[in-house]
């Protein structure tokens, strides 16, 4: 099956960053982490969400955590320096990022925005993000997502109970 190279993709191979392609199928509308994981037979802890937040200044930012965990904005707000963050709304995210709910890569946004990924990636040979479209996962070394993204590493989410 021939992919159609996403921004994220071409910024990886522009940059000789290895990663490989997983395709998941979309017919039965099932886009959110979870789901996707099993799709594409892996462990939650290996792929990861990308959530995009706004601060009070009205900067935004962008948190890389596992699929099966919760951002918990008041630690978010203290990692990024902004007394208060939200959630982007969805029909925001396009604008924003380029991107739309679901195939919303951290890498090749329309701006490059401040980045933190949970720090549970780093334990991980690889781990797995949105390609940049609805039914493409890329996978590659986080070590490799850190430099690309300019992110920094952190914890920040909600641990389940």
């Amino acid at each position: 099956m021939s992919h159609v190279k996403t921004n994220a993709m071409r910024i990886l191979d522009s940059n000789n960053i290895k990663y490989s392609i997983i395709t998941y199928d979309t017919k039965d509308k099932n886009i959110d982490g979870l789901s996707v994981a099993k799709k594409i037979n892996r462990k939650p802890e290996e792929v990861f969400k990308t959530l995009v937040t706004q601060g009070n200044t009205g900067q935004l930012y962008v948190f890389i955590i596992p699929v099966a965990e919760e951002l918990n904005l008041k630690k978010a707000a203290r990692v990024s320096g902004e007394k208060k963050l939200d959630m982007i709304p969805v029909k925001d995210i396009p604008k924003y990022t380029g991107y739309v709910r679901g195939g919303c890569s951290p890498i090749g946004m329309k701006k490059p925005y401040p980045t933190f990924i949970h720090e549970s990636a780093m334990q991980l040979d690889t781990i797995i993000v949105s390609g940049g479209k609805i039914g493409v996962q890329i996978e590659l070394n986080p070590r490799d997502l850190q430099l690309i993204t300019g992110a920094k590493i952190q914890k920040f989410i909600k641990l389940r109970e």
